[in-house]
């Protein structure tokens, strides 16, 4: 099994089995809105192709946000606490995020489409396991001018390592993220906001027994948890 990475400059030339990661806070998000019981969610670019869907879908529940900023016409906004806390068993969600579904809608093209986040971290390993792919592309959402990014390569580090085979302790790579330039923001955001929940949502390692596949069904970029390889 070989490695390589990408961002969101050049994720359209992903080829193979490619993981998109984001960890604060896309797929961190989706991964909890999985946990609470939610069927699917419909990935997307832009914030009028989230709207349009949610006419066409029956009690569909639009999520994200743009710059970090959740839309008014939203009904929620990026936050795995927000969302854990919300009804959405049965329900058809529709996320719009800056860095996580642009690279999951730029990588559209890859032979087999993954999301990762710590909190599901183990089962995506086993699900790339199973398929044993000649090359595993990981897409590095966070990265941007700045020094932004390093929670998403966190992951990338970890799940190489444990791909390799490699005996390797969790908590240097949990620390990148609460260390890293979004990860120190949330912590010391506004306590009457989601953020510092957020970011002890993001590092609750293994919180869920599934990895998250993306799969084109329709024209349309569908997630949904997955525990073994079809």
């Amino acid at each position: 099994m070989k490695f390589k990475r990408v961002t969101l400059e050049n994720c359209h030339e992903a080829s193979g089995l490619v993981v998109v990661i984001d960890v604060l806070r896309a797929f961190t998000t989706a991964a909890f809105a999985f946990g609470a019981g939610a069927e699917k969610i419909l990935l997307v670019s832009t914030v009028d192709e989230a709207l349009v869907l949610r006419n066409r879908f029956s009690k569909a529940f639009v999520m994200g946000e743009v710059f970090g900023v959740k839309p008014d016409s939203f009904d929620f906004d990026n936050s795995p606490y927000t969302i854990s806390r919300t009804d959405v068993n049965g329900r058809v969600l529709i996320q719009r995020t800056s860095a996580g579904t642009q690279g999951v809608v730029c990588s559209a093209g890859a032979e087999i489409l993954l999301t990762g986040s710590f909190v599901c971290a183990q089962a995506t390993v086993d699900f790339i396991n199973q398929v044993q792919p000649e090359w595993v592309t990981f897409v590095i959402t966070g990265i941007r001018e700045g020094g932004y990014g390093d929670e998403d390569t966190a992951l990338a580090d970890y799940l190489e390592m444990l791909l390799r085979k490699q005996t390797v302790e969790a908590k240097p790579y949990l620390d990148r993220v609460r260390q890293s330039i979004s990860g120190l923001k949330f912590a010391e955001a506004d306590r009457s906001l989601s953020y510092s929940h957020d970011l002890a949502c993001a590092v609750n390692l293994d919180r869920f027994s599934f990895a998250m596949q993306v799969q084109n069904q329709d024209n349309r970029l569908v997630l949904k948890p997955v525990t073994s390889f079809q």
